[in-house]
């Protein structure tokens, strides 16, 4: 097979980097994609580093092994745990990771108080704290660890009062002025609307879903890899989990109208 008509490989620690693949389809309907979720080890969030690291790269081995021609890490701290590596490993595999969209929360307004909702290891990994020293002087950044809230998503809860309990007293922990949250999880655009609902209208939600489409579309085109012709592309899912409510939730959330 011609190397730009394989698959784009997509991987996270469960069903929450479907919020990236709904990107990287919007960006580029005519590329199939094979996306693996990993929800047997989820959450990765909780897990030591050098057990997320071995997960995650076994797990992108698999969607090479697949056929895959480049590959999204859509998992924040999959990302920070392993795609340095990775890189070294696979050097000519157009390889895109995810990280919490701070700049643009930055840019949006001056001075501003910035929330990052994220698992509590993304906010303790050196990716992290270096993105987050990088802007501390031009705005006060509050990490904001969020255990459990991603198994909302993974059970398919993305509304409703459980939820909606959970993300006040969440939010409410924070005694400041927020203008904008910035979600650090690829599952928690999936709970955007609850969020911005508790939060208020004049705070503005980022995610950086667009951004790490917007990055892979760049460099396959770079690498003379992006798909040609009017092709409709295709979605495969694999889930470590194997069962058909998995999938089911994993073709739901992939449809998913807010």
């Amino acid at each position: 097979m011609e190397s730009s008509m394989k698959p784009i490989g997509v991987f996270d620690s469960g069903v929450g980097g479907i919020s990236v693949l709904r990107e990287l389809v919007k960006q580029m309907p005519g590329e199939d994609f094979i996306y693996f979720g990993d929800s047997v080890h989820a959450p990765y969030g909780t897990k030591p580093l050098e057990e997320v690291r071995q997960l995650t790269i076994t797990n992108v081995r698999f969607l090479l092994e697949s056929g895959a021609k480049s590959i999204v890490v859509a998992c924040n701290t999959a990302t920070s745990a392993a795609v340095a590596q990775l890189r070294k490993m696979y050097p000519d595999v157009p390889l895109v990771g995810i990280e919490p969209a701070i700049k643009p929360a930055v840019m949006y307004k001056e001075n501003s108080c910035i929330v990052v909702m994220a698992t509590p290891m993304t906010l303790k990994e050196e990716k992290f704290q270096k993105l987050m020293h990088q802007y501390e002087n031009m705005a006060d950044i509050v990490p904001l660890p969020c255990p459990g809230l991603m198994e909302f998503v993974e059970r398919g809860i993305l509304d409703g009062e459980e939820l909606t309990i959970y993300l006040e007293r969440l939010l409410g922990s924070v005694n400041k002025n927020i203008n904008s949250v910035v979600l650090g999880c690829t599952h928690y655009p999936f709970v955007r609307d609850v969020i911005q609902r508790i939060a208020g209208n004049r705070v503005v939600v980022f995610d950086g879903g667009e951004g790490t489409a917007r990055e892979m579309k760049r460099r396959l085109a770079e690498a003379g890899l992006l798909r040609q012709g009017s092709h409709s592309g295709r979605t495969r899912f694999i889930n470590s989990l194997d069962t058909d409510d998995e999938l089911k939730l994993c073709e739901f959330l992939l449809t998913y109208k807010k």
